[in-house]
């Protein structure tokens, strides 16, 4: 009897433990739960932060992208490089195969209401026709006035009037952090409007790879994609700020970055090449390194600013006005340029002949310095491409059924010869020049260009006659008058 007594005390103390047990476990999680709320609070508060501030986009949006259009381009296959070694084991190559052509696909931006339109260089360069579709489905053939290809710039111009032209606003003037938008045709998709915000100024990418180029590249995260090249990048005024020119991603789409050349740049070029064909490029005479600590470190510089001079060109601008290798270039005409490229760009918007102030820090000390800009030949005077008289030859265009038949894409030949470097040379008429040096050769001003580059050196042409034979022939210039 007593045991059961004690067995039935022992039955409900456990189950008077359990249930207590149970109770305390769930009001305790119960507790924990609500101690989390704030947490939570705290997420969403710091979500709703960063969607602030609010910019409205869309008069930027409809005010610019009626004046971008599509640049539609048509290239012929590859031109035919003669392998001696290869013809030889295997025979020349079947050129009865008739080629095919190849479409090109980028963005333009329409700068003049009679017709005048900017793009990338890279998007129109050695293509045999360019079509370009308005905003409102209207097509053109444009032609292609002039080129830069150490800025990446084209000017291309079609015949019409009263069309939708897109002001320049000021590309000096951004700040890290304003919006922007990017409006061109990626992928085929017409007029299509992305936003982003600046997110550096003065990048330097080394996308050329030659010297003379200039790129001081303004960097946004704005979606810019194959297609998109040759494009708008606008504030928030609908005003054009930069020319969509490239992206950083490794598969070849878009993975967060653009880069767009600044409209301080583009309405330079553009307007030397409307006025003479060509950029009047000048030069200050002098080669330069960014300070950085290592460059303070080992050259005993006090505070890390401005571009040292690393060197003086003999008898140049800046050697005539004072300027010694060692000096440190602070800015150019009131403008702080702390790289390389932020110098360089500052440059790129003057011509040969202008005079400009420039402010320099030398043993600790500031001094301003006036330095009167020379062009690449080292005078101020306005470079035009040279007579082609000497050469004894007149040139013109092939067609594109010549150019597919002889598997080449791009071309001039030579016709009417008389007394000249050509006939001295054995150069025939019918010789199709595509290459002279490194310059590809697309039309008749490429020769000029070409020949401009070389002062006393040797000339190197590449060509095809008709019946597709490969020659070339060099010589030198030391003997022209």
């Amino acid at each position: 009897m007593k045991l059961k007594l004690f067995l039935g005390k022992l039955a409900i103390a456990i189950l008077g433990g359990t249930i207590a047990v149970l109770l305390f476990v769930l009001f305790t999680d119960k507790k924990e739960r609500i101690i989390t709320v704030p947490e939570v609070r705290t997420t969403q508060l710091t979500n709703h932060t960063v969607g602030l501030p609010q910019v409205d986009l869309t008069y930027a949006a409809e005010m610019s992208v009626k004046s971008v259009v599509h640049v539609k381009t048509l290239y012929s296959n590859e031109e035919y490089q003669s392998n001696p070694f290869y013809d030889f084991l295997f025979g020349e190559r079947g050129r009865s195969q008739q080629p095919r052509a190849s479409i090109g696909s980028g963005s333009g931006v329409i700068i003049s209401d009679d017709g005048y339109i900017v793009t990338n260089n890279h998007v129109v360069q050695g293509s045999n026709l360019i079509n370009i579709v308005l905003y409102d489905k209207r097509e053109y053939e444009g032609k292609l006035v002039g080129f830069d290809p150490y800025t990446d710039l084209a000017l291309i111009k079609i015949d019409e009037k009263d069309l939708p032209k897109m002001d320049f606003g000021n590309s000096d003037d951004l700040k890290l952090g304003e919006w922007v938008l990017a409006v061109g045709n990626p992928f085929n998709l017409t007029s299509t409007v992305t936003a982003g915000i600046i997110s550096a100024k003065a990048r330097n990418l080394g996308l050329n790879g030659n010297r003379m180029s200039i790129e001081s590249f303004l960097q946004t995260d704005a979606a810019v994609n194959p297609g998109n090249s040759g494009g708008a990048l606008v504030d928030t005024k609908g005003r054009l700020i930069g020319i969509n020119t490239a992206i950083e991603s490794r598969t070849g789409s878009y993975s967060g970055y653009s880069f767009a050349i600044p409209v301080t740049i583009v309405e330079k070029v553009i307007g030397d090449l409307k006025k003479y064909g060509e950029v009047q490029r000048a030069f200050i005479g002098v080669s330069i390194r960014t300070v950085d600590a290592n460059l303070a470190d080992e050259f005993k510089i006090d505070k890390i600013e401005g571009v040292y001079v690393a060197g003086i060109n003999e008898d140049g601008a800046a050697e005539n006005a004072g300027i010694k290798k060692g000096d440190i270039i602070l800015n150019i005409e009131g403008k702080v340029v702390n790289s390389s490229a932020e110098l360089q760009e500052q440059i790129s918007k003057f011509h040969p002949g202008d005079k400009i102030k420039v402010l320099i820090k030398r043993d600790e000390e500031r001094k301003q310095i006036e330095v009167v800009l020379r062009n690449r030949l080292g005078n101020t005077n306005v470079i035009k491409s040279k007579d082609l008289a000497f050469l004894g030859a007149e040139f013109e265009p092939i067609s594109t059924q010549e150019k597919y038949r002889l598997q080449i894409n791009r071309g001039v030949r030579v016709k009417n010869l008389r007394d000249g470097k050509f006939k001295d040379e054995e150069i025939k008429e019918g010789f199709i020049i595509y290459k002279i040096n490194e310059t590809p050769i697309f039309k008749v001003d490429d020769i000029k260009d070409a020949l401009q580059d070389v002062k006393n050196g040797g000339v190197f042409i590449s060509g095809i006659y008709p019946d597709g034979s490969v020659k070339y022939y060099a010589f030198s210039l030391n003997d022209k008058d």
